[in-house]
This record gives C-alpha cells, sequence and structure tokens, in this order.
C-alpha cells in the first residue's frame, strides 16, 4: 500500500477498500455526496486516479492464486458467513441506502433481501462448479471439462441499487475463482464499504476483493488495464455501448447492461384494478429509478379512459415523502442534475403534444423543501414518434399509448430499440401464450409488472438493454466468470502402436 495513503475513519473521507483496507490518497480529487431528500451535502468521496486502480488491480492480481487454488467448499463456506453477516446488518444496509439514494426505506429493505438471495445461490458453488464427465468415449480415452478462473474482474455499478446490483456480481464472482475489484456508484458509494468489511469479517482473504470510488476516471483506467480479464456493468444504453468497445476492443470479457423502456399491455379483458395497482407501483415505485420501471401503459381497444379514471386516485393518494418516513410510498431523486432532468422530460412530453394529466413538477415536500423531489407524472396520448416514448427518462413518469389492439401492442414494442423488460395483464391464455412467444425482451411478465429473474435464473434484456453474451447472476454467471475446458486422457497401456493420421474417431 502506497505510504500516502491515509486511513478513512481519522481522515472523514468516503474512501476505498484495497488489500484489507480503508484507503484514500493524498492529492485525489473528491466529491459531494448528497442526502438527497434533503438537498444537503452529507460526506465527501474519494475519485479514484489510474494510479488507485493499479493499486487495487495489483492487491487483486496478487491474491488470485491463492483464492483460485482454494477448494470451492472453503470458498463457499466464506461466503455462508458473508450470507449471516448481510443477515445481521440488513437494515444498516438498507439505511445507507436511503440515506444516499433518496429511496424509502421500505423498498431499500427489498433491495437488500435481493441481494442476500444471490449469496445465498453463489454459496452453492461446489454443486454448480461440478462438471460432465464420459468413461471410455473411445480407444481407453476418458473425456470430462473444467471451469476454471478468469483471475481479476471488475464491476462498475449504478446508482440506483447500491446493494443489489454489487451483488448480482461480487458473490459469482469469488465462488468461482476470480478476484474482483468493485468501482460503485460516487453518488451512493457507503454502501459498498460496508459489504467489503463484511466480506473481510466472513474471513474472504485481503486482496480478494477491492472497491475503488470513482467517476470516469476511474472506469477507464479498469476498461484500459492489462490485467483485468472481465469487466461487469450496469447502467446507461450508451454507457454500456463505450464500456463494451473499448474492453472487447482489449480483448476483455464484457457484460453489459444497458437501459430501458419497459412496456405493460392492459388488454380490454384485464382486471383493471389490479393492472392499476401494478402501475403505480411499477411506474412510481423508488421514484421511478429502477431498470425494470414501467414507464409506458399499451392501453388496447377501449380501456384507456377506463384504465385512467383507476390510476388518478391512486396517484393522488401517493405519500411522496423523505424516505426515512415510515409512510412514505415514494421518495426523492437521486442528485438535483438528475431531477432537472426529468423535469426536462416532462416540459418535451408537453410541447411534443402528449397530454398532461398529472404534473409532477414543482412539488414541495415539508420539511424536505430543498429536496430532489418530483411527483408522479402522468402522459395520456403519448406517440411512438415523442421522446418521452424513444427514451429512458428514469423517473417517476408514466405515458399511456392507445393502440386498436393486440397485434398492433406487440408490433410497437417490437420496433422499440430497448428490450428490458415487458409485461401483460390479461386474463385470455391464448394472448398469454402469444405474448410470451412473440414479444422480442429478454425478461416477460405475465400480469407480473416487475418480472425481475430470482437468483437462480438470471437478468438481462435483448437488443439495445445488453451488450455481450451472458446475462447477469445465476447459471450464465458461472458461464461469464469461467473458462470451459475439455480434457481429454488416456493411459499408456491403452495405447496402439504407431503413429495414426486418420481423424480421430469413436472407436
Amino acid at each position: 500500500m502506497s505510504s500516502s495513503s491515509t486511513q478513512h475513519e481519522t481522515s472523514g473521507l468516503i474512501g476505498h477498500f484495497i488489500d484489507g483496507e480503508v484507503v484514500s490518497f493524498e492529492g485525489e480529487r473528491q466529491a459531494d455526496v448528497f442526502n438527497p431528500a434533503l438537498g444537503q451535502v452529507q460526506a465527501q468521496v474519494a475519485l479514484a486516479s489510474s494510479m488507485t486502480v493499479n493499486e487495487a488491480v495489483a492487491a487483486a492480481r496478487a491474491a488470485f492464486p491463492a483464492w483460485s487454488e482454494l477448494s470451492p467448499l472453503r470458498r463457499s463456506r466464506i461466503l455462508f458467513r458473508f450470507k449471516e453477516l448481510l443477515d445481521q446488518h440488513h437494515e444498516e444496509l438498507a439505511r445507507l441506502i436511503t440515506a444516499e439514494h433518496g429511496k424509502v426505506l421500505s423498498d431499500a429493505m427489498g433491495e437488500v433481501t435481493r441481494g442476500i438471495e444471490i449469496v445465498e445461490f453463489a454459496c452453492g458453488a461446489p454443486y454448480l462448479l461440478k462438471t460432465a464427465f464420459t468413461d471410455n468415449i473411445g480407444g481407453g480415452i476418458d473425456n470430462w471439462n473444467l471451469r476454471q478462473a478468469l483471475g481479476v474482474c471488475a464491476g462498475i455499478t449504478p446508482f440506483n441499487f447500491p446493494v443489489m446490483v454489487p451483488l448480482w456480481m461480487i458473490p459469482m464472482a469469488l465462488a468461482t475463482g476470480n478476484t474482483f475489484v468493485l468501482k460503485p456508484s460516487e453518488r451512493d458509494p457507503s454502501a459498498s464499504l460496508l459489504m467489503a468489511r463484511l466480506l473481510k469479517e466472513a474471513g474472504l482473504p485481503d486482496g480478494v476483493f477491492n472497491v475503488v470510488q470513482g467517476d470516469k476516471v476511474a472506469v477507464d483506467a479498469l476498461l484500459q488495464h492489462d490485467d483485468i480479464e472481465a469487466i461487469s456493468f450496469v447502467g446507461s444504453t450508451p454507457i454500456a455501448e463505450y464500456i463494451h468497445r473499448e474492453a472487447t476492443s482489449r480483448g476483455k470479457r464484457v457484460q453489459a447492461l444497458g437501459g430501458a423502456k419497459n412496456h405493460m399491455i392492459v388488454m380490454p379483458d384485464a382486471d383493471l384494478d389490479q393492472a392499476a395497482d401494478a402501475l403505480i407501483g411499477a411506474a412510481y415505485g423508488s421514484a421511478g429509478e429502477r431498470c425494470m420501471a414501467i414507464s409506458i401503459a399499451v392501453a388496447v381497444g377501449d380501456v384507456a379512459d377506463e384504465l385512467i379514471a383507476r390510476l388518478l386516485p391512486r396517484i393522488d393518494a401517493l405519500r411522496v415523502r423523505n424516505g426515512v418516513d415510515p409512510q412514505a410510498d415514494m421518495g426523492p431523486l437521486v442528485t438535483a442534475l438528475h431531477k432537472g432532468k426529468v423535469e426536462g422530460y416532462i416540459d418535451s412530453g408537453v410541447t411534443e403534444g402528449a397530454k398532461l394529466i398529472v404534473d409532477g413538477r414543482g412539488l414541495q415536500v415539508p420539511g424536505a423543501e430543498q429536496g430532489f423531489f418530483v411527483g408522479a407524472t402522468l402522459f395520456d396520448q403519448v406517440t411512438p414518434e415523442m421522446t418521452i416514448y424513444k427514451e429512458e427518462i428514469f423517473g417517476p413518469v408514466l405515458g399511456i399509448v392507445r393502440v386498436p389492439d393486440f397485434a398492433s401492442a406487440v408490433k410497437l414494442i417490437n420496433a422499440h430499440e430497448f428490450g428490458n423488460g415487458v409485461s401483460c395483464f390479461t386474463r385470455d391464455g391464448g394472448v398469454a401464450r402469444a405474448f410470451a412467444r412473440s414479444i422480442q425482451v429478454g425478461m416477460v411478465g405475465i400480469n407480473v409488472p416487475i418480472p425481475v429473474p430470482m437468483a437462480w435464473h438470471s437478468f438481462g434484456g435483448w437488443k439495445r438493454s445488453l451488450f455481450g453474451e451472458h446475462h447477469a447472476y445465476g447459471e450464465e454467471a458461472l458461464r461469464f466468470y469461467t473458462r470451459y475446458k475439455s480434457v481429454m486422457q488416456r493411459w499408456p497401456d491403452s495405447i496402439a502402436k504407431g503413429p495414426e493420421f486418420s481423424m480421430p474417431t469413436a472407436k
């Protein structure tokens, strides 16, 4: 560790976690960390230089040989202890999320739970890494396969899920024998340090897991580092595309999950109260800052007016407050800059001719007047040419598109550049089956508004919502974080005398 490093505990700065220590470095840039509900700076976070990234990668590289040779069972036992510690610190992690991101505490608690589920799945590494063996394929030869660790892997994660998304990556990377460098969002960095401390407390050797706080400088240093073998990313499509291009051009394995514009078809036969409840939670939960948020309701036939009538009282009843308030349904957006961006999209919708039914701009929350709040917003008569239809808003803005029939709804969704998540509310089994088979989207819900796969499945979209060959977590992560090797073996007493010149075949 560089002699210019200082301990976070004495500096009061949110620092990095490198080789088992929380550190910061002299001369590093710093950024503000806000309390979004109050609109106030509550901390400073260090922004890593390329030298800081080099320190973290060097620590991970040095730890890789011993960690990768440790048996899967011993690695799994460390993850079991980590899972137990996450359970014990569940609320502490959730409160860090609420303090720095702004989402309501109950939502933050749910985020931590979904992250813990990935750790539970990764604890099955001894079984997951078990491979196939074929005895005597011919000529005294046996054939089997191995899955071996890649080396040093990196994860670049977004602000909207500062615990869950890192836990999509960390447990599977470690369970398969890799070492890891995490670059969390600089907007809500504290949870990453608590998870690092819990991993160390669980018995993880120093250097196996490292955290570098930072911005684009740190991202580019990871992309360009020769010792990084694989990079996982979750965030916006332009950045996902950039990371995929830059990392693959350097021979790295990349899993880059991008943006979304998730639709929900509401059929005339749907239970409209259920559909309205689903839209309220999926559009406005976490203030719309979810890559699986529903931002477009596709109203089929003459259902739109009745659907709007069901939505309006539910929107009016939403409790938009500081996320620490146990009665809050929706909290603030993450930064003032993002608040302005979301309000700009609302301006655009009005200018381009959508009908603004509920306007969330200018919302004032008593006791949190400086907070970054935008209220629930509802547009009707949205068309595919409008900016609010084409682009991911990442805020509490729901648009309604009217279409004449089911075929038109499917055509509309399949034409969009994003293919992350989609849902259909219907009572008709034939419609449900046709929807699941014909829709060109990676994650599909039928009467389920936010179809986020469980830990033993895998998460990811199609089209410009995913760059790379592998989805996140589950068995797809096992493939992403390992190299496949096939081994063929025979022993001297079964080898025929003399050279063979024909193509080997089973005998």
